[in-house]
C-alpha cells in the first residue's frame, strides 16, 4: 500500500474530454510567492502574478486544478502541473491565492524538478480540469499526502488522448 497517496481519493478525474470552461488559459510572469512550497513542503511552485489571477479568481471556484504549463519560451517544452486557487486554510492565508501558490498570487507545482528558481520567466498555463475543492488540514503530513495525491490524479488524468493531445495547444506554439 502506498503511504505517500490518499488512495480513498479518484486517480482519474474530469471527463473523457475536457468540458466548458476548460481549456483556460493563463499567462504571466513567475513573481516571489510566500517561499512555502519548496520549504516547508517539498513541493516547488511558480507563482503567477496578481494580473494572471484576476480573470481565473473570479470565475472559478477555490481548489485544486490540473493541467499543462510551459516556462520560458514559446516552443520550449510544456509540462504536467496542479494548481491550488483559494485561500489555503492550512496557512491562515487573509488573502485569495492561486498555487500547488484579495487577489493573490497563483501558485503552479510544475510536474518536473528544474535545478534553480525562474522568477521573472514567462509562464503559460492551460487549465483542463479541477481535482478537488480547498480545504483545511489537521497536519502539514495530511496536506503534503493530499498534494501527492493531486500530482498522481494529474499524471493519470493527463494522459487520456484528448488532454494529452492540448500539451500542443497554440497558447504553446504562438506568440500571444
Amino acid at each position: 500500500m502506498n503511504q505517500n497517496i490518499n488512495l480513498d481519493r479518484p486517480l482519474i478525474v474530469g471527463p473523457e474530454t475536457p468540458q466548458k470552461p476548460y481549456p483556460y488559459a493563463i499567462s504571466g510572469t513567475v513573481v516571489k510567492g510566500y517561499g512555502r512550497g519548496s520549504k516547508e513542503l517539498g513541493i516547488p511552485t511558480a507563482n503567477l502574478s496578481e494580473e494572471a489571477l484576476e480573470t481565473m479568481a473570479c470565475d472559478f471556484e477555490t481548489g485544486v486544478y490540473y493541467g499543462w504549463v510551459q516556462i520560458g519560451e514559446v516552443n520550449s517544452e510544456v509540462y504536467p502541473m496542479v494548481m491550488s486557487l483559494g485561500w489555503n486554510p492550512y496557512y491562515k492565508n487573509e488573502k485569495r491565492s492561486a498555487a500547488f501558490d484579495g487577489l493573490g498570487i497563483k501558485e503552479v507545482h510544475v510536474i518536473h524538478e528544474f535545478p534553480e528558481d525562474f522568477y521573472g520567466v514567462d509562464i503559460r498555463v492551460l487549465v483542463l480540469g479541477y481535482v478537488r475543492p480547498e480545504q483545511n488540514y489537521p497536519s502539514l503530513d495530511a496536506l503534503i499526502r493530499d498534494i501527492r495525491t493531486d500530482v498522481e490524479a494529474a499524471n493519470q488524468s493527463l494522459k487520456r488522448k484528448a488532454y494529452d493531445d492540448l500539451r500542443s495547444h497554440e497558447l504553446f506554439t504562438t506568440r500571444q
